[in-house]
């Protein structure tokens, strides 16, 4: 059985009455037999026997309560003594974990997130130590994803910039004109940079839980739909099919037009990336899909593509995640879509789920509610 703080300061607490209670019996009892030897030798003579009895009786009293005060302020200074090195002790016990946690939050202000504290008992100590150790390792994963989104973001700037920097530098070295050419490459990579920015701060919006929505009603059928046409040449140029499908029309949601066409954009646009010329790429929407007792329209983006090894699945979503070789900075983009499309989703109070083989392709699933549930989860 488990004992909690209280518990163990009110046991200790007992033990210590007991224990000096029952010295305080012990003694009283040894003492006053010892007194009434020491009361027979000293006092009895022949002046105390011919006394009467009455005057006996005074003879004893005074004599008994002369003694018991020394032996009463002996026992109280001892039992005092006693008692506080006791709670001492008892205090030192009980309090060893919360030192060891202040040490430990010491050096968590000094900035070492390299700590774990022992967890020793599952008292409210040891639920504070496993809270504490919890935090400290959400602190640590933290502080790495910021030391990764630090070199991903140096990484993703120096590159245009490094294109930027060079044809400026050779322009000025040769001190000709400068073709248009040359100005269009600049011009591409200036908007590459400024994608990239406007990603970085619509994701730390979503992340701060700052993003705001202006979710109205739309038709979510006639948005794909739109979206699939938006994106049909880009597919047919790579030999893709894409093939929209619904099983009823309309589809009404609440939710933020512009920021669930980004959602769909990304996912449609990282099937058409990763699907082999041939493939096929198919929006399957279906209505009023019930899932942990929600009621959700569902959009399903289904490519037959190279698909994700299961092993990656679970970082997706991360920032510039991108899954090892076909989804490389050479062929992919920043690694930041599926990682803003979560964030939509999210917000709007749904979510992604993916499913994956590899080699047979990839469907990722979005779903977002009906009615207004999202009305009551974002306002």
């Amino acid at each position: 059985m488990t004992m909690t703080v209280r518990q163990k300061i009110f046991v200790s607490m007992g033990l210590l009455v007991l224990m000096i209670g029952g010295s305080h019996i012990v003694n009283n009892q040894v003492y006053m037999e010892s007194l009434f030897d020491q009361f027979s030798q000293e006092e009895i003579d022949t002046s105390y026997l011919n006394a009467l009895p009455g005057e006996q009786i005074e003879i004893l009293k005074t004599y008994v309560i002369g003694k018991m005060k020394r032996f009463w302020l002996g026992n109280w200074v001892f039992f005092v003594t006693i008692g506080l090195f006791f709670s001492l002790w008892i205090s030192g016990v009980l309090t060893l974990p919360l030192r060891k946690l202040i040490t430990a939050i010491e050096r968590v202000a000094r900035g070492d997130l390299d700590v774990n504290v022992p967890v020793q008992s599952k008292d409210e100590y040891g639920k504070v130590i496993q809270t504490f150790n919890d935090m400290t390792l959400r602190l640590r994963e933290a502080e790495d994803g910021r030391r990764r989104l630090v070199a991903d973001v140096a990484h993703e700037l120096r590159t245009p910039l490094s294109i930027m920097q060079l044809k400026l530098e050779n322009a000025q070295q040769l001190g000709q004109y400068v073709p248009a050419e040359m100005l269009l490459r600049l011009h591409d990579e200036v908007i590459r940079l400024g994608l990239l920015v406007e990603d970085l701060h619509v994701l730390s919006l979503a992340e701060a839980g700052r993003l705001v929505l202006d979710c109205k009603p739309i038709d979510l059928a006639a948005r794909l739909e739109q979206i699939a046409d938006d994106v049909k040449m880009e597919a047919e140029e790579n030999g893709l099919e894409v093939q929209l499908s619904s099983n009823t029309m309309p589809v009404v949601v609440i939710a933020d037009a512009r920021r669930i066409t980004q959602v769909f954009i990304n996912l449609l646009t990282n099937a058409i990336r990763y699907t082999p010329e041939g493939g096929k790429i198919s929006v399957v929407i279906e209505d009023k899909v019930m899932d942990r007792d929600s009621v959700y329209a569902c959009v399903s983006v289904i490519d037959t593509g190279i698909g994700i090894p299961a092993e990656e699945l679970a970082h997706l979503f991360d920032r510039f995640y991108r899954v090892e070789k076909a989804r490389s900075r050479h062929t992919g983009g920043t690694g930041l879509g599926l990682s803003i499309a979560h964030h939509f989703v999210k917000f709007h109070g749904g979510f992604i789920r993916v499913v994956s083989n590899p080699g047979e392709g990839t469907t990722f699933t979005v779903y977002l509610p009906l009615g207004n549930d999202i009305l009551n989860k974002i306002g």
